[in-house]
């Protein structure tokens, strides 16, 4: 899919769908389904010349088996007909989507006018679609990898120094002098203590949908600046934000901003009393159809055919 659009492009596809489409906030919910191996999700929406829907899977036994962890397809309709246009790789959707969806607010949201140090957590699909979408819009001085698969962490390092990046093995420690910190991992609990991170720097959060797990904790999100894809779909799945509200460490007014407000201009970002800023994403329907149009459009196909 990358050969059919960036990273960039994708972000941008996604700027323009939050300027042209519907409000997020009103965007289907994500249903799951419990299932032997794991979770089955469905994923519809619909804006103007089309629709679609992703079903994917999420099997955490199978890495074990050598087999992707994200399964699934993705069904581009013609709006007006729901006639089928095309059929995605849902796994590989989702592995161009999220980055971008990151790439996108980190344009609103990190440090600008010289390379930034990044930490990055995790060795999978997600940590190197990460890599490649901060690329796209920032330039980096160094890249710290932190995983528990220790190959894993070997070949994330030597991939970033094939994009000229230099990168090494780390620890969570490492944060503390971090300008970007991206998370991308299945864990169910913080990763790092968030009393390390320095004022001015950025994380984000992409490895759960749950409200019981989370990669980052109540340190960081209690000190942070706050912003979301959607605040209806942060407060029902973001377990970054809603186990810190339970604890009543936050309120639901903690979060500062959604990614349409950046991209609007109605909010330029902003740290919360000289704090960090953290942007969690959960995955959201409307991201899936923006950039799976674009696929489609860039493979020569519109809504008539």
């Amino acid at each position: 899919m990358a050969d059919l659009l960036t990273p960039a492009a994708a972000a941008d596809a996604l700027a323009d769908a939050l300027c042209e489409g519907p409000d997020p906030e009103g965007c289907p919910q994500r249903t799951a389904l419990a299932v032997p191996g794991g979770e089955l999700l469905l994923m519809p929406a619909a804006s103007g010349a089309y629709a679609g829907v992703k079903v994917a899977g999420v099997a955490p036994g199978n890495p074990a088996r050598g087999l992707p962890r994200i399964t699934g397809s993705y069904l581009l309709l013609d709006g007006p007909t729901l006639s089928p246009l095309a059929l995605f790789d849902g796994a590989a959707l989702t592995a161009l989507r999220t980055p971008a969806v990151s790439a996108l607010a980190l344009r609103h949201l990190a440090p600008v006018g010289r390379p930034l140090g990044l930490v990055l957590f995790g060795s999978g699909p997600q940590a190197y679609g990460h890599l490649d979408a901060t690329l796209a819009v920032r330039e980096l001085a160094e890249v710290v990898v932190v995983a528990r698969d220790p190959a894993g962490v070997e070949k994330l390092v030597a991939y970033a120094r094939t994009l000229g990046v230099p990168a090494r093995a780390g620890g969570p420690g490492d944060v503390a002098g971090a300008d970007l910190v991206l998370c991308c991992t299945t864990a169910r609990e913080p990763l790092f203590d968030g009393r390390l991170v320095a004022g001015g720097a950025t994380v984000v959060a992409v490895g759960s949908h749950e409200p019981d797990a989370r990669e980052v904790d109540t340190a960081l999100v209690r000190r942070a600046a706050v912003y979301v894809e959607s605040r209806a779909a942060a407060l029902r799945e973001a377990g970054d934000l809603l186990i810190p509200e339970a604890e009543g460490a936050i309120g639901p007014g903690h979060i500062n901003g959604t990614l349409a407000d950046l991209v609007a201009g109605r909010t330029a970002g902003g740290r919360a009393q000289g704090g960090p800023q953290l942007f969690k994403s959960v995955g959201m329907a409307w991201e899936d159809l923006a950039v799976a149009v674009a696929l489609y459009t860039a493979a020569g196909g519109n809504s008539e055919t």
